[in-house]
């Protein structure tokens, strides 16, 4: 008898589950429920939309999808390192060994739609969109939706499932169905800096395509730009949420003004119309999540940034959550589709690494400090030619670790903890003098 698996949340690691899903053996029946529109046939506000970075992880879990990793690196932009600007106009190299890939999010989940929907009809695969989660009754394993698409009348819908997977994200809402339940804890927590989404016109001639270009200003303030598929550049600027520089912005002139002081080269670049925006995009805050359990009962499992999210620092978060995707396949192989068990498992097995995730995530880079950022690149330097050279007897570097092999992240931690630790102790003091 077929399996039904109600999946809340269209996101990337939602819509990848589906795939892996309908894919096995196993006669799986997927249901998937968004509250957005959806992004095939919506242009969504660009303050929604950012660059997503696919490493080795996100690699290596596509690849089990026949044909995705080839189209997803069509609509991407290659990547082989980083550019490290300075305020004097000199740029630091960290290259990579294998390149990653870049693309818009949307993008990315419109070419999951696209594929999961070319290979299964309706008889195994519905998607509705503009439907809100509302409540889980654990007990008859319900789950109650509300149409919000139609602004006039909001209607709602029992759905029953074998499987409820919570996809929906840091603010689950699958997720907070768990606080009614007895031992379930959450850990949130505001990630120290904030962020406003920034975009470029295309041809912009003295930015290299094929670099991620990461700027360092002063008092915790830093900016990422890459490139898009068009040419254009999008990227954020970050900043600390507590000492927030740009929010009593009001003038263009104020945010002119503030990239000359900051961040020259992108001054030169940014057009006044982008100003504008930039001044009246609002500002987004980051949450991190550590849970003590992905599962309840038998039948209901949090997923991607709904069980673990984590600062975007690293570009991880995608990644980490296309892992979790294959890791659960991986236990339904091994637990021959027993659902009861393959959830129980993935608690047991994935909450070290999605822990040592969001330690990894807010204690890698030094948020101030000229010293402490000379460090970083020495010792990434440092460690990749050691590796090359005595590839036995030295780890290869923090960056390589995570973007570039599968190294589970709790071992990335445990070989790094003193750095972590370090940068950790430098941080708190940053943001409480």
């Amino acid at each position: 008898m077929a399996k039904k698996v109600v999946i809340v949340g269209a996101g990337p690691s939602g819509v990848l589950l589906a795939h892996y899903l309908l894919q096995r053996d196993q006669d799986y029946q997927v249901e998937i429920y968004e509250r957005r529109n959806d992004p095939r046939s919506i242009s969504l506000s660009k303050s929604r939309t950012f660059p997503l970075v696919i490493n080795q992880r996100g690699i290596t879990a596509l690849s089990n999808i026949k044909g995705l990793l080839e189209i997803l690196k069509s609509a991407s932009i290659e990547s082989t390192g980083s550019l490290n600007h300075q305020k004097n106009g000199k740029t630091q190299l960290i290259p990579r060994n294998q390149p990653i890939y870049i693309l818009d999010r949307i993008q990315l989940i419109i070419i999951l739609l696209e594929t999961l929907t070319a290979k299964y009809n309706s008889d195994r695969l519905k998607i509705y969109f503009e439907n809100q989660c509302n409540m889980v009754d654990f007990e008859t394993k319900t789950v109650i939706f509300s149409n919000v698409g139609n602004a006039d009348e909001t209607t709602n819908v029992t759905v029953n499932y074998d499987l409820l997977i919570g996809a929906d994200g840091a603010r689950s809402q699958v997720r907070e169905q768990f606080l009614s339940k007895d031992e379930f804890e959450v850990e949130q927590k505001y990630v120290p800096l904030a962020y406003k989404s920034i975009f470029l016109p295309v041809n912009v001639t003295s930015l290299k395509p094929g670099y991620i270009h990461n700027w360092r200003g002063d008092d915790g303030i830093a900016a990422i730009l890459v490139h898009r598929i068009d040419g254009s550049l999008n990227g954020t600027v970050n900043f600390p949420r507590e000492n927030n520089p740009v929010a009593n912005f009001s003038t263009t002139e104020e945010v002119s003004q503030f990239f000359s002081e900051q961040f020259p080269e992108i001054a030169q670049i940014l057009p006044e119309s982008e100003a504008e925006a930039f001044l009246n995009r609002p500002i987004s805050s980051i949450i991190t999540i550590r849970c003590n359990r992905y599962h309840h009962g038998d039948s209901v499992l949090l997923i991607g940034d709904a069980a673990h999210a984590t600062s975007p620092s690293l570009g991880q978060g995608c990644n980490a959550s296309f892992e979790d995707v294959a890791f659960f396949d991986k236990l339904l192989d091994e637990y021959s589709d027993d659902i009861a068990k393959a959830i129980a498992q993935f608690s047991l097995r994935r909450k070290p690494d999605a822990h040592a995730l969001v330690e990894l995530s807010d204690n890698a880079y030094p948020l101030s400090g000229k010293l402490l950022f000379l460090e970083f690149f020495i010792r990434l330097r440092s460690a990749q030619i050691l590796h090359q050279l005595f590839p036995k007897y030295f780890y290869p570097s923090f960056l390589q670790l995570l973007s570039e092999t599968t190294v589970p992240y709790s071992e990335i931690l445990n070989i790094y903890k003193n750095w972590i630790a370090k940068v950790k102790r430098a941080n708190e003091n940053f943001l409480h003098n």
